[in-house]
């Protein structure tokens, strides 16, 4: 298939997370740490998916909660509840999700349509293709920005 990638090649891995019923994944290679969650500080007039800021070992990282940035229906905080902080542009940032699933190698990885789950395509990098399955590859940049 046309911008199919076979990861048998490149053997990059991905860490599957979940928001509701939705899956995605993100590259492992962007992960900082993933960590419970933990006391939140609002930042006034920050945007509006922003959560705020938490202090990560002495440092300030800021928070994004993705139910948010893709316009889902907001839930409270449950044991599931984890915190991934990745790695962007030389700076961490920690991006609320519901649950963390496990460490995934795709068969192969296609670029991704004009639209998917109903979430405008440009927060996606791909889709990743697990035998009958597959998963959504966020783009981290976008979906900071």
């Amino acid at each position: 298939m046309k911008g199919e990638i076979y990861m048998e090649e490149s053997g990059q891995q991905f860490i599957a997370i979940e928001l509701g019923s939705e899956r995605y994944a993100l590259p492992i290679s962007h992960i900082h740490e993933i960590i419970k969650m933990q006391k939140i500080t609002v930042v006034p007039n920050s945007r509006f998916f922003m959560e705020g800021v938490t202090n990560l070992r002495g440092k300030i990282v800021p928070i994004i909660n993705l139910r948010k940035r893709f316009s889902m229906e907001e839930v409270s905080a449950t044991r599931t509840t984890r915190i991934v902080v990745v790695n962007h542009q030389d700076e961490i940032v920690g991006m609320v999700v519901d649950r963390v699933r496990q460490v995934i190698q795709f068969n192969s990885i296609e670029d991704a349509g004009d639209s998917t789950s109903g979430i405008d395509s440009h927060y996606f990098s791909g889709i990743g293709y697990l035998d009958d399955d597959f998963i959504t590859i966020l783009n981290i940049g976008s979906t900071l920005r």
